[in-house]
């Protein structure tokens, strides 16, 4: 059963979103290669995307060809003789074998037209092929006066070298096109099926790059009743974002959008894989510097107070007798004669304020008794009235 050209064309207008401006049946091969392989070409802005016929809307490859640097004929032109072209891009050189020297020749005007943004000015065509190169020309002129597309979206940068890296600008809406999600790996389909199929508790959902540059791909670990399947999509990268490549193709602006899709229509039962971590459990102190002293590990006893032992006297001692408070010198220490001298005034001091205190106090009860007596005698004495005579 054949498919309709028209929805091969639409599908493949979704994919990559940008014009058509040339089409036609070529041969491609990389400088790795040793042979020629057969493709259906389409050019689609400063684009080359690979067929590997006219029937299938999904491209095998594509070429970026914002960056050739020429694009050198191998060999004069010879009537029914296939021309070839070295095309030198900005990371590998391609060869593009047509038929014939006619076909050779509008491919040619075709793709430096669109990468140097001027007809070129000697070319071999019919003045219908110059007119339609024209308006080629004013569609791409305008298309990248209206639309300020970055650069397609290349593979993460901790994929590349340091060298490569430092020479690279980015633009805000390329950050967003190339922010990764956790899940995101750099391995093989094989490694991918590998590391889903021996750790499923770490998730069944890993995005990795596609064998096309440029290009993701999704390896999915579903559960069903026969038991896990791997599944395997892939991932275009556009001007503007992203094309899940399906039946009905699905475009999304991010990387991050892509996964989230795929997580809501599995209903979330799969989740990004995304590899446990290790945690530690040792706690590693750092020496402190010389100006800190750490106390050490075992406690140390703390200092008591210090007081001199007395001296316990024998129970057959018999103990100084001494006043009631009195001071008492201790005896831990044998005084020297200065103390004993302070310690003797000291004595001296308290017997005389004592003697005064009771010297005081003696003749405050002698006025209070002489006192006493002389209210008692007056209130004795009675004064005698003698009795009148008449009366």
């Amino acid at each position: 059963m054949s498919v309709n050209p028209r929805t091969v064309h639409k599908k493949r207008q979704n994919i990559t979103a940008l014009p058509l401006y040339h089409s036609g049946h070529l041969l491609k091969k990389s400088s790795k290669e040793k042979n020629f392989k057969k493709y259906y070409g389409e050019l689609r802005g400063a684009t080359l995307f690979l067929y590997e016929d006219d029937t299938q809307d999904t491209y095998t490859e594509k070429l970026d060809l914002e960056k050739l640097k020429s694009m050198d004929l191998e060999s004069q032109y010879q009537n029914k003789a296939p021309t070839i072209f070295t095309l030198t891009l900005h990371t590998e050189e391609v060869q593009l074998k047509m038929d014939n020297a006619d076909t050779g020749e509008v491919w040619r005007g075709y793709i430096l037209t669109v990468v140097h943004n001027g007809i070129p000015s000697k070319l071999q065509l019919l003045p219908g092929q110059m007119l339609k190169l024209k308006e080629v020309l004013e569609e791409e002129r305008k298309r990248k006066t209206n639309t300020s597309r970055p650069a397609l979206p290349p593979r993460p940068t901790f994929l590349h070298s340091l060298s490569s890296a430092a020479g690279s600008t980015s633009t805000s809406k390329d950050t967003s096109l190339l922010e990764m999600p956790e899940c995101f790996y750099d391995v093989t389909r094989q490694e991918a099926e590998h590391m889903l199929k021996a750790n499923p508790e770490y998730g069944g959902v890993i995005l990795r790059p596609s064998t096309l540059t440029n290009n993701y791909a999704l390896t999915l670990r579903q559960q069903t009743s026969s038991g896990p399947v791997m599944r395997n999509y892939r991932v275009s990268s556009t001007n503007a974002g992203f094309v899940i490549e399906l039946d009905t193709p699905v475009k999304v602006s991010s990387l991050t959008d892509v996964l989230k899709y795929f997580l809501e229509k599995t209903e979330y039962r799969l989740f990004p894989y995304v590899a446990s971590q290790p945690y530690d459990t040792r706690i590693d102190v750092s020496t402190p510097p010389k100006c800190i002293r750490l106390p050490s590990s075992t406690p140390k006893d703390v200092p008591k107070a210090q007081v001199a032992p007395m001296k316990r006297h024998s129970t057959n001692e018999k103990l100084p007798p001494t006043e009631e408070n009195e001071y008492l010198m201790p005896e831990d220490e044998s005084p020297d004669d200065h103390e004993l001298q302070l310690v003797h005034e000291l004595r001296e001091a308290v017997k005389s304020r004592k003697e005064n205190i009771y010297m005081d106090s003696e003749k405050d009860d002698v006025t209070g008794s002489e006192n006493k007596s002389r209210v008692k005698l007056q209130s004795n004495s009675v004064e005698w009235i003698p009795k009148s005579s008449s009366g």
